[in-house]
């Protein structure tokens, strides 16, 4: 937790209301794009977004500082995104995320223009490969490999023990690598054919 993020915590356990102005500033993109992926939809990842800020400023006492804000942000609002899904299974959208809704960093940092093409559909690929994951493992793997959080920091912010969090995570990415095999065998054998 950063010394700014710790005087806004410290000014709202003062009573200063309008601090939680700043503190959610600081998380809401990332948690926004954190939900996008988690339930594959903009509308209701922004739904599950202002919910989740709207609970952490009523259930704000229950804060401890044990962990990171952002830890305890994003528990309020994968449990949030769960019972919309439990609610109404139905309605997440299994459609790829449009170019503007995606996060290049899933395909890596800056590449040549020449590779841009490969980029946004491979980009587009994992984005609905990952849409095809139930919304468990979607979060595993937005937590580990997106956020880069430990594994012990997984359990906690989604309270499962962390053989849970393994087991999620060794199935996303078994389930992954099979969903995506045909689309790098196909580029595969398009570039055999290219060979000089």
């Amino acid at each position: 937790m950063d010394e700014r993020e710790q005087q806004l915590i410290q000014l709202i356990r003062d009573g200063n209301r309008q601090a939680w102005g700043e503190l959610i500033q600081i998380h809401q993109d990332r948690l926004y794009t954190s939900m996008v992926r988690v339930v594959g939809n903009t509308e209701r990842a922004r739904d599950v977004v202002q919910d989740t800020f709207i609970q952490a400023i009523e259930k704000f006492s229950r804060f401890d500082g044990k962990s990171q804000f952002f830890t305890w942000l994003y528990r309020i609002a994968f449990n949030r995104a769960m019972t919309l899904f439990r609610k109404d299974r139905g309605e997440l959208s299994l459609d790829p995320l449009s170019s503007e809704e995606r996060d290049d960093s899933l395909a890596g940092r800056q590449t040549p223009p020449e590779d841009g093409v490969m980029k946004r559909e491979l980009v587009a690929e994992v984005q609905q490969a990952l849409q095809q994951l139930s919304p468990e493992h979607r979060a595993v793997m937005e937590l580990r490999e997106i956020q880069q959080c430990e594994y012990e920091e997984i359990a906690t912010i989604l309270d499962i023990s962390l053989g849970t969090v393994r087991s999620r995570l060794y199935r996303a990415r078994e389930q992954l690598r099979r969903l995506l095999r045909d689309y790098f065998d196909q580029e595969s054998n398009g570039n055999a054919g290219h060979t000089s």
